[in-house]
C-alpha cells in the first residue's frame, strides 16, 4: 500500500504506547516522528511542520493540555488528537475548547484511532483548500478601496460608520463604480464579518423566478419543485449580509414581500406554511434614481424609505481625477502578474488621455482597458498610441459645459441643449443644468429650486447625488 504524504507527530511518554502508535501510523503515513520527551518535542515541532499531532495528556512533569494551549497560541493550525488513560468529561471539554480535534481514551482502540486520524487529516485538508480558495478569491476580487478624491473619501467615511451600525444601507452609483466592493467592505468591517455574504442581482433573473431565489420553496410549490426544501438567498444569508443589486428591478409584488421581510425579519417559502425567521442585514444598490421612480409610482415609497436609512453615493470615475491613474496602476500590477509582463506605468501623454477620457463604463471599463493594453503592450511603459482604441470623442467637452461658463441671454422657458451624436450620459446633462442654475442664483438653492420648478429637497438630493461643489464662488 502506498504511504500517504503526511507528517504525523506522536508525543507519548509511555514507551510501549509510543511504539505501538508509531507502528500503526507508519503503516499508512509517509513521515512519522515519535517523542517520549515533551520538552524536546516542543523545541523541534517548528522544524517538522506536522499535519497532525497525537498528544498524551499526562506526560510526567508536563501537561498535554498546557502544551496544546501553548501550541495554539504560537499559531499552530494542524489538528491535535488528545490521548489519555482517564475518561474525564471536564478534561475532554477543556481539550475541545482549546482546539483539540478529538479525544481518545486508553487503552487505544486501533480502529477508532485510525478513523479519528483519517477524519482529522481530511478536515485539515478541507480547511487548507478553503483558505487557498479564499486567498485566490481575494486576489481575483480585491476588497481594497482605492482613491483619494473628495467623493470617494466621503463615501468611505460613511461606509466606516454604517459598518458598525447593524442597519440597512442603500448604495447609489453608476454601473461599474464599485457598489459591490463597498457592500463587501461594510460586511467585512461589521460584527457579521464571520457570517455569509450573499449577493443577488435582481435584474439578472426572470421575474417569475425572483421569489424562488429570494425566499426558496418547498416540494410541490410548482411544477418541477421536486426538492423537499430549497433555501433562498435570505436563508443562505442568515447571520450575515445579503446584497440586493439593482433593487429597482424588483417587481411591485416582490417589493411588498421585501418590505415585510425588512419589517418583520420573517417570510414564507413559496408553497410553505411555516414562517421562517432570519437575522440578515440588507444592503441594496442601484444605478437608477429611486426617488424619481417613487414619484413615477414605479417603486414603493415605503420600501424606499425603509432602504434609505444609510445612503452612500459613489461618484463616477470621470469625476475622480487622480484616482484614475492610481486605479490603473493597481490593475497594471494585477495583469503584470497574470500575463508575466513588466509594464511600469504611463507616459505623461497617456496619463493625460486617461484622465480626460469619459469612462462611461467606470472602473469596469478601466480594468478591461488596462487588461487589453498590458496583454498587447511590448514596451515597459504605456504610450498614448497604445490607447488609440479609447474613443476620444467621449471626452467631456460638450456644448452644455461651454454654456455653463458663458451664459446666453434667453427668454423665459427657453433653453439650449446640444449633445454629441455618440451619446452623452444623462447624469451629465442634469448636472450641467443644475450647475448653470446655481451659478445664475449665486448658489441660492431656494431660488434655483424655484427656477427649475422642483422642491428644495429634491434639489439638495440632486446636488449630493451628482457631487456638485457649492462651497466656493464658482459652483462646479
Amino acid at each position: 500500500m502506498q504511504l500517504q504524504n503526511y507528517t504525523v507527530v506522536i508525543i507519548e511518554d509511555d514507551p510501549l504506547v509510543n511504539q505501538t502508535v508509531k507502528d500503526i501510523m507508519a503503516a499508512k503515513y509517509k513521515r512519522v516522528v515519535a517523542y517520549l520527551d515533551a520538552v524536546q518535542a516542543q523545541n523541534e515541532l517548528h522544524l517538522l511542520s506536522p499535519d497532525l499531532i497525537l498528544l498524551d495528556i499526562f506526560l510526567g512533569h508536563s501537561n498535554g493540555l498546557d502544551i496544546l494551549e501553548n501550541l495554539r497560541n504560537q499559531g499552530l493550525s494542524a489538528p491535535v488528537i488528545m490521548m489519555t488513560a482517564f475518561s474525564d468529561i471536564k478534561m475532554a471539554v477543556r481539550a475541545m475548547k482549546l482546539g483539540a480535534e478529538d479525544f481518545i481514551v486508553k487503552p487505544l482502540d486501533i480502529e477508532q484511532l485510525e478513523i479519528s486520524v483519517e477524519k482529522a487529516l481530511y478536515n485539515y485538508d478541507l480547511r487548507r483548500r478553503v483558505n487557498l480558495l479564499d486567498e485566490q478569491l481575494q486576489r481575483d476580487q480585491p476588497n481594497e478601496i482605492l482613491g483619494e478624491s473628495e467623493g470617494m473619501i466621503k463615501a468611505l467615511e460613511i461606509a466606516k460608520i454604517v459598518a458598525r451600525a447593524d442597519t440597512t444601507v442603500l448604495i447609489l452609483g453608476d454601473s461599474g463604480t464599485g457598489k459591490e466592493l463597498f457592500a463587501r467592505y461594510i460586511h467585512n468591517h461589521s460584527n457579521r464579518a464571520r457570517g455569509p455574504f450573499v449577493t443577488l442581482n435582481c435584474g439578472a433573473i426572470p421575474r417569475e423566478l425572483a421569489e424562488n431565489e429570494l425566499f426558496g420553496y418547498e416540494k410541490g410549490a410548482f411544477t418541477g419543485a421536486t426538492e423537499k426544501v430549497r433555501h433562498g438567498k435570505f436563508e443562505q444569508a442568515h447571520h450575515g449580509t445579503i446584497v440586493l443589486d439593482e433593487i429597482a428591478e424588483l417587481s411591485p409584488e416582490l417589493q411588498v414581500k421585501l418590505l415585510r421581510v425588512l419589517q418583520e425579519r420573517s417570510f414564507y417559502r413559496l408553497g410553505g406554511s411555516k414562517e421562517i425567521s432570519v437575522d440578515v442585514r440588507v444592503i441594496a444598490s442601484t444605478n437608477k434614481d429611486l426617488e424619481k421612480l417613487v414619484e413615477e409610482e414605479k417603486f414603493r415609497e415605503d420600501l424606499f424609505y425603509r432602504l434609505n436609512v444609510a445612503r452612500i453615493l459613489l461618484p463616477p470615475l470621470r469625476e475622480r481625477g487622480a484616482d484614475i491613474i492610481q486605479l490603473a496602476t493597481f490593475f497594471i500590477n494585477e495583469f503584470n502578474q497574470k500575463f508575466a509582463k513588466n509594464v511600469t506605468g504611463f507616459t505623461p501623454e497617456a496619463a493625460d488621455l486617461m484622465q480626460r477620457y469619459h469612462w462611461r463604463g467606470n472602473i469596469r471599463e478601466l480594468r478591461n482597458a488596462i487588461e487589453r493594453v498590458v496583454l498587447l503592450e511590448t514596451n515597459d511603459i504605456i504610450t498614448k498610441e497604445a490607447l488609440n482604441f479609447l474613443d476620444a470623442s467621449l471626452e467631456p467637452s460638450s456644448q452644455s459645459t461651454i454654456t455653463a461658463k458663458m451664459p446666453i441671454e434667453l427668454k423665459e422657458n427657453q433653453h439650449i441643449l446640444q449633445i454629441s451624436n455618440k451619446g452623452v450620459h444623462y447624469a451629465n446633462v442634469v448636472r450641467d443644468l443644475l450647475v448653470q442654475t446655481l451659478n445664475i442664483t449665486s448658489g441660492n438653492q431656494i431660488k434655483a429650486a424655484k427656477l427649475l420648478a422642483i422642491s428644495r429637497a429634491k434639489l439638495r438630493y440632486r446636488i449630493e447625488q451628482l457631487g456638485i461643489n457649492i462651497s466656493g464662488k464658482n459652483i462646479s
